[in-house]
């Protein structure tokens, strides 16, 4: 069993500009805190990670198989293992993404630029 996890006492990285995220890695599930500033383009990516987005606050861009969605908080998104994706700030926005299972997140292939 473990303790019980603090966001103010997990490290921020910032892979790519103008995102900031947290991460907490479980044996069959990752959480994300990820912070969009706007401008922020995460570029079209997959992974074999199923994953649940959940925006808390602010007016994401997500485009899914060629479609867009333009999401505010409130809104979740089950995005399917291997279906190409990306997602642009429209204004600074809160997401906590849910990947199972754990693994990398497209930013982390994403050169920085």
């Amino acid at each position: 069993m473990s303790e019980p996890i603090r966001w103010s006492e997990v490290t921020e990285d910032r892979p790519i500009p103008h995102l900031q995220r947290q991460l907490i890695k479980g044996e069959k599930a990752l959480v994300a805190k990820v912070l969009l500033f706007k401008g922020c383009h995460v570029a079209m990516h997959s992974h074999e990670s199923e994953q649940i987005a959940v925006v808390v606050g602010g007016k994401p861009l997500w485009t899914v198989a060629g479609i867009e969605h333009i999401l505010e908080g409130g809104s979740v998104f089950v995005i399917p293992s291997n279906v190409p994706h990306s997602v642009v700030a429209l204004e600074d926005s809160e997401v906590m993404d849910i990947l199972s299972p754990p693994g990398p997140m497209g930013v982390d292939s994403q050169k920085l630029s």
